[in-house]
């Protein structure tokens, strides 16, 4: 019966995408068909294969091995302190190490000229632009700013559509710096799952809201992505970037946090309800068309609001809290829902980039910035149902 809730919920987000969108004629129902069948097979392959899970299982080894290198410097600056599990050192810190490994590949071009290429692939395919694929290939490794940083030279260029588009996919995914993060908190499975899934759930439903012509299309320079004149430079403007990225996310968990205290103390003053118990009824009949189980939707509505509010960290947190106690379900189509920026405070940092590239696009972005945030929170729900679908 969930997988049936789960197809209708995919056709719902593709209904609204429909009604939504500004140039209905030209909406490519090829590429959306051809991706939303890529989804399908990669969510299929990785979690109901023999030979998915264990590409999965030897990915998760891989970055286990990784994180533990990281651990090895942690415990070096701060000795028996980082052996205690304290978030900030466990999982902030680790962002540092991964943001200077990104870095290096980086610099020796294997990451800019795979992601070229796999984008290119993508186009190809598709029959998306290559901008478009580019951008949310990119965004899949570096996350929202940096896979906006690395076609600016081309956004002047871009249409209203186009830049909707690059915006949102944008948005629909995760930088790598924090993969690690994520990986020491929810099940590593549906994380890894749901980072090449969430590069078609935004093209899919963004494209659809906002479409573009073949037409409109300009090549990549990888070159863009590599600003380092060495390897020593690379290695420090990584380790600089994850070591401010580490002390943004810890600062902002403080604040939303608090935040959250000083809501729920003062509804539960009036309603008798926390701000999680009230986001969890709103999101219910949301988590519902997921296929999550009737008995959780709410706890699971819980979680989605908010991420959305605050953002995936926070979530997650209160996540970890509960999920040993919900279905393999529910926890994957939550997992893979949280794999994503998209949030409030997200907008206003792709606002802020697009703004420091070019004026002009940033005022255009700004009108429809709300819009933005509800397709690609749409997108973190595709990736989700889909994921249920084969839970």
């Amino acid at each position: 019966m969930t997988i049936i809730i789960g197809i209708l919920g995919i056709l719902v987000l593709i209904g609204i995408s429909w009604v939504m969108s500004n140039d209905k004629k030209n909406i490519n129902y090829r590429a959306v068909g051809i991706m939303l069948a890529v989804q399908l097979f990669l969510a299929w392959f990785m979690l109901n294969t023999t030979i998915g899970k264990t590409i999965i299982q030897k990915i998760v080894d891989v970055f286990n091995k990784i994180l533990s290198f990281g651990h090895e410097g942690i415990s070096f600056v701060f000795g028996d302190l980082s052996a205690k599990g304290y978030f900030f050192l466990d999982v902030l810190m680790m962002i540092i190490f991964v943001s200077a490994l990104l870095s290096i590949l980086t610099y020796t071009r294997i990451l800019p000229l795979a992601i070229k290429y796999i984008g290119g692939l993508v186009a190809k395919i598709t029959g998306l632009p290559k901008v478009e694929s580019f951008v949310a290939v990119n965004s899949m490794v570096f996350g929202d700013t940096t896979a906006i940083l690395s076609v600016q030279s081309q956004i002047h260029r871009l249409s209203p559509n186009r830049l909707f588009i690059v915006a949102t996919s944008s948005l629909v995914a995760v930088s790598c710096s924090t993969l690690g993060a994520y990986l020491q908190m929810i099940p590593a499975e549906y994380v890894l799952v749901a980072l090449p899934i969430n590069v078609f759930s935004g093209l899919i439903l963004s494209s659809i809201v906002c479409p573009v012509t073949k037409e409109e299309d300009y090549d990549i320079d990888v070159k863009e992505m590599i600003p380092e004149k060495s390897l020593f430079e690379a290695i420090g403007n990584g380790t600089i970037i994850g070591g401010r990225t580490a002390l943004i996310v810890g600062a902002m968990l403080i604040t939303y946090m608090a935040l959250l205290a000083l809501i729920n103390f003062v509804l539960n003053g009036i309603v008798g309800m926390t701000f999680q118990e009230i986001v969890g009824y709103i999101f219910a009949p949301i988590a519902f068309i997921m296929g999550i189980p009737t008995s959780e939707i709410v706890e699971a509505g819980s979680i989605m609001g908010t991420k959305v509010a605050a953002n995936e960290f926070v979530a997650m947190l209160d996540f970890v809290k509960i999920f040993p106690d919900m279905s393999t379900k529910t926890v994957g189509i939550v997992s893979a829902y949280l794999i994503s920026f998209a949030n409030f405070s997200s907008i206003g940092i792709i606002l802020g980039t697009v703004q420091a590239i070019n004026h002009d696009q940033a005022s255009q972005l700004s009108k429809v910035g709300l819009k933005v945030l509800l397709v690609a929170t749409m997108g973190s729900i595709l990736t989700g149902t889909i994921v249920g679908l084969f839970l």
